[in-house]
């Protein structure tokens, strides 16, 4: 009897430190919610909040939160504090980079859901699928994320919320150049919204459906669906937000049809929205009107705008790029061309909408460039102006022999030789014309004597 007391009493030592192994060993919730076994709940007050706000650590923070949403109350207030200690708790886990916890955090709170309205449940899930959004590197996650919410709305019924997933898991896909998947998405998305008239999320799929056909190339279906994105906006009131972002596109769109003083001014309406909020895509449409500046040969104006007092807020490498490009322009150089490229690689090349205009600004500066070098000659080695461009002479001799077929000048390639022969351009004969002109008035009076006869005979 005296050997059982004795093991019973020096029993719980040695598994005290087993338990707190296994705790240690969890993460996240999971982790949490055992603390929550052992120790009290915390109530679900205002003064549980301050002490979270108090905390030393983002860990201990994230703690005590925890226990509050873990406190099994259901009264308003209760709620009420418990929505708080969620928000607070999703801005913690995203400041600390903590993706995965999020994700279990809006699996955990499904029965939380429950007590709350639809609309609250809505801002709660997607505040937190905004929150790993903000997290880099999180694209997949968003993606598996995105589709576990929308399976779980679906068998709760909970249509509003479903729909505006659906419409962020669209987005992702579009992102993750899955086209197909996202394409299909939102066909069936834009006709159950349409028959409900939600004016608003009708604007941002519409908005979404446009860009998606813009990276599939297919730009008169990228168009219809902007018209019908600004029919749906012109009907409601639209946040400032998604105006710029309808004005960004709808500039995009108009610089791909090459009339870029439209999508100048589309940028510039653009720029002021995003300027006025402070919305990090301001750049990006100040980078777009330098853009199309350059493109109609305007790269003088380029460094005015930069140093305004609203491009200066925004000095940068996506700036200095433009500033370089504009530069290569204005001196015809495609040597500094090809610096810019190079040195901006990031800013220029990888930014698809203003590498595909530069490719078309290269040629044009590249033919510019050889027209001008070959002028004086009738007969000049290709290799010759190769060294006189500063370019490998198989690049030359295909520009070269382009331009040739697209008749920018008279010539042929004499490849057996290396040379480029010119021809001198043939001066239209003036008497071709005027004996054409004289035919056609000899046509219109044989005519009306024809009129003439023909009613003196009847």
């Amino acid at each position: 009897m005296h050997h059982l007391i004795h093991f019973s009493h020096f029993c719980p030592k040695p598994i005290l430190p087993i338990i707190a192994y296994k705790k240690s060993q969890l993460t996240g919730f999971a982790f949490f919610k055992s603390v929550t076994m052992t120790s009290s709940y915390l109530p679900a007050t205002t003064e549980s909040i301050a002490q979270a706000l108090e905390a030393k650590t983002p860990s201990e923070a994230i703690s005590i939160l925890y226990r509050v949403i873990d406190n099994p109350s259901s009264s308003s207030e209760s709620l009420r504090i418990k929505e708080q200690a969620i928000t607070n708790l999703s801005d913690l886990l995203r400041q600390e980079s903590r993706a995965e916890e999020l994700r279990s955090l809006l699996t955990q709170l499904r029965p939380f859901f429950s007590l709350i309205p639809k609309a609250k449940t809505a801002k709660i899930v997607r505040g937190i699928i905004d929150a790993v959004a903000k997290i880099p590197n999180t694209s997949d996650l968003q993606i598996s994320l995105c589709k576990e919410m929308v399976a779980w709305t679906r068998a709760e019924k909970r249509t509003f919320l479903r729909q505006r997933v659906e419409a962020r898991l669209a987005a992702l896909l579009m992102e993750s150049k899955e086209y197909s998947e996202a394409l299909t998405l939102l066909s069936g998305l834009i006709k159950e919204v349409r028959r409900l008239d939600d004016k608003l999320l009708l604007v941002d799929i519409d908005l979404l459906e446009s860009k998606l056909h813009f990276s599939l190339r297919n730009l008169p279906k990228a168009k219809a669906a902007l018209t019908a994105a600004r029919t749906a906006a012109n009907a409601i009131y639209v946040p400032p937000a998604q105006q710029g972002t309808i004005d960004l596109q709808s500039g995009i769109l108009h610089a791909e049809e090459k009339d870029y003083k439209t999508a100048y001014s589309y940028f510039f309406e653009a720029f002021e929205a995003f300027n006025a909020l402070e919305e990090p895509r301001a750049v990006f449409s100040l980078k777009y009107m330098l853009l199309c500046k350059i493109m109609v040969s305007q790269a003088d104006d380029v460094a005015g705008i930069i140093s305004s007092k609203a491009g200066l807020q925004y000095v940068g490498p996506e700036l200095d790029a433009m500033k370089a490009v504009a530069d290569a322009h204005a001196k015809r150089s495609l040597k500094l061309f090809e610096t810019a490229l190079r040195n901006y690689k990031a800013q220029l090349e990888e930014d698809p909408i203003v590498h595909r205009h530069l490719s078309s600004l290269y040629d044009t500066l590249l033919e510019q460039n050889l027209c001008r070098l070959i002028e004086p000659f009738s007969r000049v080695e290709i290799a010759h102006i190769a060294e006189l461009i500063e370019l490998p002479v198989d690049h030359v001799e295909k520009k070269l022999s382009q331009m040739i077929l697209d008749k920018k000048f008279a010539g042929t390639l004499d490849q057996g030789a290396g040379c480029l022969i010119i021809f001198e351009d043939p001066k239209t004969d003036a008497i071709y014309p005027a004996t054409l002109e004289t035919i056609s008035n000899i046509g219109k009076v044989v005519d009306s004597l024809y009129v003439r006869s023909a009613k003196i005979m009847a």
